[in-house]
């Protein structure tokens, strides 16, 4: 018996040293991120510049996978239903803390078929509006709302992102009624908002204040405490009379569970040095966005409580599945 214990434990060993030695020899070909939305957007930008640099030093490309959908789902459950070699990532928002609300029936279990790699960023909205619109401020846009009833409409990236649940939680504040147009990604939804078909929409700085600056749209406000320097023009909520409003997204990197932990915290290694790159923070400062980079057990605790926090929100707006 003791020999049959002997024998056992010298396996395990072999078993665990050759999982290392494996681990050891990643990554020999090029790796996968899947990014849950169209190219364009918030989520798209993190996961090109942030795999640019980690491609630079771990010696293989990121192949960007997008695969918008289902605010988010479809692409999310292809990482999490993938082989946990360390070959699939993914790159997930607010939405991703949102759904397990929002939908009860996700075919992933968000914190047991993931394994959470590292929080990349930050970044507070901007309401624009179609130059058609007659409002400079936020004050007057409510008071037109208020006016119209279910008269205006907004745009956003999904049903549960969060320029959707951004604007659900102003429309439940101040009492107005606007009609949502939910697109696939930021794209869609800012090429109808510039054309006119769509009146409003919040999102991330950078996409939107490009359209801004050739007079394609109006900046009203930024949910932010104080103003974002790639939009220092823009008043933030408080400024506008309206205290105590602050919103945004954030950009974190997923793979699936039961990825090895040495590759998971080496890219959550490699994503921090990308996020700490001067060239690449001031990129991203200039698109209103605000440079993170996290272990592994950081990221998971702070979905953990954006999940709580967005309960509360969709909760009390009432906000169901469309």
């Amino acid at each position: 018996m003791k020999t049959l214990f002997r024998a056992l434990g010298a396996f395990a060993i072999l078993t665990a040293c050759a999982g290392g030695a494996e681990a050891q020899g990643w990554p020999n070909r090029p790796i996968r991120m899947v990014v849950p939305y169209t190219p364009g957007g918030y989520t798209d930008l993190m996961a090109r510049l942030v795999s640019q640099k980690m491609s630079e030093a771990l010696g293989q490309p990121f192949v960007i996978e997008n695969k918008p959908g289902a605010n988010a789902v479809i692409g999310t459950d292809s990482v999490a239903k993938a082989a946990p070699d360390g070959y699939t990532f993914g790159t997930v928002i607010a939405a991703h803390a949102v759904n397990v609300t929002l939908n009860p029936k996700l075919p992933y279990d968000t914190l047991k078929d993931l394994s959470y790699v590292s929080l990349m960023s930050v970044a507070p909205l901007i309401l624009i509006t179609h130059p058609s619109v007659p409002v400079t401020n936020i004050k007057e846009l409510i008071a037109l709302a208020k006016a119209k009833p279910g008269q205006l409409n907004f745009a956003s990236s999904g049903i549960g992102s969060a320029a959707h649940l951004t604007m659900e939680m102003l429309k439940s504040r101040e009492g107005i009624n606007l009609q949502h147009i939910p697109y696939k990604g930021t794209s869609g939804a800012l090429q109808d908002t510039v054309g006119g078909s769509v009146n409003m929409m919040f999102d991330v700085v950078g996409p939107l204040m490009s359209q801004v600056r050739s007079g394609l749209a109006k900046a009203i406000v930024v949910t932010a405490k104080e103003r974002v320097p790639a939009a220092g023009d823009v008043p933030t909520m408080a400024e506008q009379g309206v205290p105590d409003f602050v919103s945004g997204t954030w950009a974190g990197i997923i793979a699936p569970a039961g990825t090895p932990k040495d590759i998971v915290d080496r890219v959550s290694a490699e994503a921090k040095k990308a996020l700490a790159d001067p060239e690449l923070k001031k990129k991203l400062d200039d698109q209103g966005i605000v440079a993170v980079g996290s272990t592994p057990e950081e990221f998971r605790a702070f979905v953990v409580e954006e999940i709580a926090r967005w309960n509360k929100v969709i909760t009390d707006a009432g906000i169901k599945m469309e």
